[in-house]
């Protein structure tokens, strides 16, 4: 049955991005449209933006709507654009004195704000709409008290009766904390007893928590990673607010937007291919060198990394696996991403010492990333933690063998090659450090080496289907689960 969906996110793609979660909002939105629910997403108009690039047009009773956000009096204006290649209507939330910056997110000391207040708007412009979202599905930190506020400030409109909250966790690490002397930008007034009071006293407010404490359903982004999550190990200190959920975190693996990420359509290549015209991606991958200043031969491996530089991802990983690699194996690399400053100095340093062998690219180029995956015939993720990850399943589909970690979305959707049985997509390790990474390498190049046993690993891959039809039924059925429990 057909249900009205509220999103409220602080990016979405391709009209704001800095990572996966815009991806996710924007394909899973797409989805639940496309299989016909009244899907409404809420984000901020960043100056960044470009409103005549996605014909966006200002709703004529949401302009100079004002705003009260605790002490702040605040005015917002929206606009509406559809998401490329879907019907889903996206709101932009206007509003220059907090969206109007040079990057998406700051560390300026209203960061907290900007959020609450797109949270805030979102629930007003629903008000204004007179449109009854049976589902408020609120995305990480920056909308996490989304639920809490469903049950205090707007619990007294029956247009929400039937509202229902879901708080996804795209990356725990993220957690939107600010200082407890902020507490009246909640507005919650009586009801501030209902914020966590150890954390007050402590001196902060976790805004991510009050999500997980509040929401009718919490729910992570693979399988793996929701039981990751609830241990010490990768809780991030929530572990403990995560264990008084009684039915607990569900893991719902990301999908694949493939309208965009898959080598038989992918408008950033000049040719296309599939499991069954390979010699194109040897083409390509040809190509991609002699535009880079790679010299390699016929025989030679590419690996491709496309990445966030932090320590999260294992860039220091790379850095201690990589030099002696280039050393004693014949391969070659590709770099790109953007991040700790030395991380880039150090990437760029080996690009200086394996001059025809690495190239390190810095900032974010989407071209390129295509090529890279492409291009490349094993692409490398050693992460410390990964909450699902996207590039492993693109590189399946595009026929790039994976090399990652055994964590989080990276351990649910590659399985180990096993040479006995032929059965696997990619080759996995354990530990997170650079002896680990360098055999997991080191096993990945001698198959490559094998021509019958790296046919087969990617025949593999390419079969593997991540697409959106499979994994955004979960959300439909947890959307049905809780809208069953409504009566009246």
């Amino acid at each position: 049955m057909p249900q009205r969906i509220c999103f409220i996110a602080s990016e979405v793609a391709p009209l704001a991005k800095t990572g996966g979660l815009a991806d996710v909002v924007s394909a899973l939105a797409g989805y639940l449209e496309g299989v016909g629910h009244d899907v409404r997403v809420f984000m901020p108009l960043y100056s960044a933006i470009d409103r005549s690039r996605y014909a966006a047009t200002a709703v004529d009773f949401l302009q100079s709507v004002p705003l009260e956000v605790g002490p702040h009096r605040l005015t917002y204006s929206v606009s509406l654009t559809r998401l490329p290649g879907s019907g889903a209507r996206v709101y932009l939330i206007e509003c220059p004195e907090l969206y109007e910056r040079p990057r998406l997110y700051t560390s300026d000391p209203d960061e907290h704000l900007r959020f609450i207040a797109l949270t805030r708007a979102a629930f007003e412009c629903c008000q204004r709409m007179a449109w009854a979202p049976e589902i408020l599905h609120c995305h990480d930190w920056h909308a996490a008290f989304g639920p809490l506020f469903l049950k205090t400030l707007y619990s007294w409109d029956r247009l929400f009766a039937r509202t229902r909250s879901v708080l996804t966790i795209h990356n725990l690490g993220y957690q939107g904390v600010f200082a407890a002397a902020a507490a009246p930008d909640l507005a919650l007034g009586t009801m501030q007893h209902l914020l966590h009071q150890d954390d007050l006293r402590a001196g902060y407010i976790n805004s991510l928590k009050h999500g997980i404490l509040y929401a009718d359903a919490v729910t992570t982004v693979s399988p793996t990673y929701a039981k990751e999550i609830c241990t010490p190990a990768y809780g991030m200190g929530l572990e403990q607010t995560l264990a008084t959920r009684t039915e607990g975190v569900l893991g719902i693996l990301n999908g694949v937007d493939y309208a965009d990420w898959d080598p038989r359509i992918d408008r950033y290549l000049p040719q296309h291919y599939d499991a069954g015209s390979l010699e194109v991606k040897a083409g390509l991958k040809r190509a991609l060198c002699a535009r880079l200043g790679l010299k390699i031969g016929a025989d030679t491996a590419l690996a491709g990394v496309v990445s966030r530089l932090v320590l999260q991802k294992g860039v220091d990983l790379l850095l201690e696996a990589l030099p002696p690699l280039l050393t004693e194996r014949n391969f070659a690399c590709i770099v790109l991403g953007s991040g700790e400053e030395s991380y880039e100095l150090a990437l760029a340093q080996l690009g200086q010492r394996f001059a025809w062998r690495f190239h390190f690219r810095a900032g974010y180029d989407e071209e390129l990333a295509h090529w890279i995956e492409a291009a490349s015939d094993l692409f490398v993720m050693p992460s410390r933690y990964e909450p699902c990850g996207l590039n492993q399943m693109y590189s399946l589909r595009y026929g790039t063998v994976p090399v990652v970690r055994v964590t989080g979305g990276l351990a649910d959707s590659v399985q180990q090659y096993d040479p006995a049985s032929g059965r696997g997509t990619g080759v996995r390790f354990v530990a997170p450090n650079g002896a680990e990474l360098t055999m997991a390498l080191r096993t990945a190049l001698d198959l490559h080496a094998q021509p019958q046993h790296w046919s087969r690993i990617i025949a593999n891959g390419m079969a593997q289907d991540f697409s959106w039809q499979h994994q955004g039924r979960e959300y439909v059925a947890l959307y049905e689960r809780l809208t069953a429990t409504i009566s009246g």
